[in-house]
C-alpha cells in the first residue's frame, strides 16, 4: 500500500497542477485515499482500546490552503492521518516521497495546556524521550520567567510535543501491525503528556 501511495505522491510532486490531478483523480482514489481510509479504520479500534474511549480518525486534505501562501501549487504531496483521543492527545502517521513516520503527542498546546506544560517540566522534567525523534523546539530562547540555563530548557522552549519514529522497510511493508506496535511503545509518552494536561 505505502509503496503505491508514495509513487503517486512522487508523481504529484513532479506534476502539481489541477489539470494533472484531475486526469489522475481515479489513481489518487485507488492508490492513496481508499487505502488511507482503510488504515484509519484498521487502527481505530486498537487505539480506542488504548485511549479507553472512542478515538476520532482524520484524513487530512490533499488540497492546500492557498489563502496566505506564496507557493500556489494546489496540492499537498504528503498523506497525513490522525487519531485524536478524548484527552487531547493524538497519534499521527505521515507519508511523502521523502518520509514515512509515526508520532504521538500534541501538535500544539492550547493556552491552559502551555501553562500546565511549562509548570510541570520546570519543576519535574518529563519522561525519557531519548529513544524518539523530536521536532526542533518552537522557541529559540527559554521563555521567561525561567532562566536560560534551566536544566529542562529544551522542553520549556516547546509549544507542543510530538515524538516520532521513522518506519523502516520492514515496517512499511505491513504498516497496520507496525503502527499498532509503534503506538504501543509510545504510550508512556502519550499518557504522561495527558496527565500533565489534565484539567
Amino acid at each position: 500500500m505505502l509503496g503505491t501511495a508514495r509513487g503517486f505522491l512522487t508523481r504529484l510532486r513532479d506534476n502539481n497542477s489541477r489539470d494533472w490531478f484531475q486526469a489522475h483523480k481515479a489513481d489518487h482514489e485507488a492508490q492513496v485515499k481508499r487505502p488511507a481510509e482503510a488504515l484509519l479504520d484498521r487502527l481505530s479500534d486498537p487505539l480506542s482500546a488504548l485511549a479507553g474511549a472512542p478515538v476520532k480518525p482524520k484524513l487530512f486534505r490533499i488540497h492546500r490552503d492557498l489563502r496566505f501562501a506564496r507557493d500556489k501549487t494546489p496540492y499537498n504531496t504528503h498523506l497525513h492521518l490522525g487519531w485524536s483521543a478524548p484527552d487531547g492527545t493524538a497519534w499521527m502517521f505521515g507519508l511523502s516521497p521523502d518520509y514515512c513516520c509515526a508520532g504521538a503527542g500534541v501538535m500544539g498546546f492550547d493556552k491552559a495546556g502551555l501553562v500546565a506544560w511549562r509548570d510541570h517540566v520546570a519543576q519535574r522534567g518529563f519522561v525519557d524521550l531519548t529513544r524518539w525523534r523530536l521536532d526542533p523546539p518552537a522557541l529559540k530562547r527559554v521563555p521567561p520567567p525561567y532562566p536560560q540555563d534551566h536544566p529542562h530548557g529544551d522542553l520549556l522552549r516547546r509549544k507542543g510535543l510530538l515524538v516520532w519514529h521513522d518506519l523502516d522497510a520492514s515496517e512499511r511493508a505491513d504498516p497496520g501491525p507496525a503502527l499498532a506496535g509503534i503506538f504501543i511503545r509510545m504510550e508512556p509518552v502519550r499518557l504522561a503528556l495527558a496527565e500533565v494536561l489534565r484539567p
